[in-house]
C-alpha cells in the first residue's frame, strides 16, 4: 500500500475532482485525510498503487507531492496509551513519522522515513 500526497486548492470542488479522477480510473481510497491551511490543503490517502494514482492525478494537472510506501499497524485499542507507545518506540530508534492516519479497517497508517526499520521495531502491532 502507498500514501499519495497531493496539494489541493482550498476551495469547494477540489476534493470532489480528486475523488472523481481516481474513481474513474478504478483506484480506491482505503483511508486518509485532508488538512487545510490557508489557500491550500494537504491530502494524504492510502491507495494500492501509488504510482498509478500519481500518474492519473498529474495527467489531470493536480499537484502531486509524491507517493511513498507505508507501514500498516494495528494498535491494541482496548489498552490506553498505545499511540504514545508505538510513537515512542519509533522515536527511540530515530525513525521520524511524517504522516499518520487510519484506514477503513481502523489500522494505523504511518508514513515514516525508514519503513523497513519501523516494521522491524513495531512487530507487536503487526496488522
Amino acid at each position: 500500500m502507498d500514501d499519495i500526497h497531493v496539494r489541493l486548492a482550498n476551495h469547494p470542488g477540489t476534493l470532489a475532482q480528486f475523488g472523481q479522477l481516481l474513481g474513474q480510473a478504478g483506484i480506491s481510497l482505503e483511508g486518509g485525510g485532508v488538512f487545510a491551511t490557508g489557500d491550500s490543503a494537504e491530502a494524504h490517502f492510502l491507495v494500492a498503487d501509488g504510482e498509478r494514482a500519481a500518474q492519473v492525478l498529474r495527467a489531470a494537472g493536480l499537484h502531486v507531492i509524491g507517493q511513498r510506501a507505508v507501514l500498516v499497524r494495528k494498535l491494541h485499542q482496548e489498552q490506553p496509551g498505545q499511540l504514545g507507545k508505538i510513537c515512542a518506540r519509533l522515536a527511540a530508534h530515530h525513525i521520524n513519522i511524517h504522516t499518520m492516519y487510519s484506514d477503513h479497517h481502523n489500522r494505523l497508517i504511518l508514513v515514516v522515513d525508514d519503513v523497513a526499520a519501523a516494521a522491524a521495531h513495531t512487530l507487536e502491532w503487526q496488522a
